[in-house]
């Protein structure tokens, strides 16, 4: 890890969400359509990088392939069935290692209007198929789970899902870290991995000035992982997606949200972390710096003028942007490579620390040549030829 400690990147200010029931993938039959608004318009949760990279352009068309109905049904019942399964690898680890990461209960999935609750029918039918216990409320269903949903922003109703649930994801990952040091790991930190060498049948890393040989190399690197395996001949159609995060504390706690919130119109959520409350979301597609725009804080600044006026100031908020892989149909990539001994675990973008545990325990019962739980298929490199 070439930083500090863990979780000090794209895991450091995401929203927490980990509701295991209601993973969706982005590339949806809705999503060209706001695509074209973003290319055409201003919208304020999606922006595309106006460039001639081709790779970007190929990602896209990939991308619009994915969102037909088929293939979007397709897709979400392999993200649902991971991050159910991770949802039950994660309730294994509590239970065994006893961790507190402000953990909260319950998700509400606003619905601003009529349309919006037509294009989630099919994600929502999902939800039956797979026994999930969930809800479809009115507004006023919605603002008796969470009194302090303001009344002046339109709401045409809500999905309630009571299982639902978000943490505090580095808090999490830290104490993990304690648990893998107990048990005999080692990390090395301030240590950045320079490249992935074959030799003799077998893998090497060179890590800063040195050379370690390994019996098996996940790479898990997150928006660097492209450039890892780029050299090994592996090219995998990831593209840079960037999020946004604003951090603010509770001034008014009888007017802050409960459970968690995820506006379905502008893909963004709201949870509670202890004292604090934290908003993110957009999507800045093929921006692969780490400058904070002032028009994607005006929209998380917005959300919560909307729904939680009176809760915080939330023009004082830390502020934080990250970048994550994101692969064009919408479920990570796990599993082997055409490398002997070389692994992956990418390409989760927004759903990654909703498929975590499951991912990580996927990986581990590969490399080991296990049974694994749930079936992988969906999951492998060879999708994309």
């Amino acid at each position: 890890e070439r930083r500090s400690n863990v979780a000090e990147t794209a895991s450091f200010g995401t929203t927490g969400v980990g509701t295991h029931a209601y993973a969706v993938p982005w590339a949806s039959p809705g999503t060209p359509g706001k695509l074209l608004s973003a290319i055409f318009k201003s919208n304020p949760s999606i922006l595309i990088k106006p460039t001639l990279d081709g790779s970007l352009w190929r990602w896209l068309k990939l991308m619009k392939k994915e969102c037909n109905p088929e293939r979007y049904l397709i897709n979400q019942r392999h993200l649902q069935q991971l991050a159910l399964y991770s949802g039950e690898v994660l309730d294994g680890l509590n239970t065994k290692h006893q961790i507190e990461f402000e953990r909260t209960s319950g998700h509400l999935q606003l619905f601003r209007s009529e349309r919006d609750i037509e294009h989630a029918q099919a994600s929502i039918a999902l939800l039956a198929e797979h026994g999930v216990p969930h809800q479809m409320l009115d507004a006023a269903g919605a603002r008796a789970i969470e009194p302090a949903l303001s009344n002046d922003t339109s709401l045409a109703g809500a999905l309630h899902l009571p299982k639902g649930e978000s943490g505090n994801c580095p808090l999490f990952t830290k104490q993990m870290k304690y648990a893998a040091q107990a048990m005999g790991v080692e990390f090395h930190f301030h240590s950045s991995v320079k490249q992935i060498e074959q030799q003799y049948g077998r893998v090497a890393l060179v890590i800063d000035s040195q050379q370690f040989v390994a019996d098996a190399v996940v790479v898990a690197a997150g928006n660097d992982s492209a450039a890892l395996l780029a050299p090994l001949g592996l090219r995998i159609p990831t593209q840079t997606v960037k999020g946004y995060s604003a951090t603010v504390p509770i001034k008014n706690f009888d007017e802050s949200p409960v459970a968690t919130i995820t506006d379905d119109f502008y893909q963004v959520s709201i949870t509670r972390l202890g004292n604090r409350i934290r908003l993110a979301g957009i999507m800045e597609i093929g921006y692969g710096d780490l400058t904070l725009r002032d028009s994607a804080l005006r929209t998380l600044i917005k959300i919560g003028d909307d729904w939680f006026p009176h809760a915080a100031n939330y023009r004082n908020a830390n502020f934080w942007c990250g970048l994550r892989p994101t692969l064009p149909d919408g479920p990570p990539a796990i599993g082997a490579t055409p490398i002997r001994n070389v692994f992956v675990n990418i390409g989760h973008g927004s759903t990654g620390w909703a498929a975590a545990a499951g991912s990580g325990k996927l990986v581990a019962d590969i490399i080991s040549d296990r049974q694994t739980d749930i079936p992988v298929n969906g999951f492998a490199l060879s999708r994309f030829g």
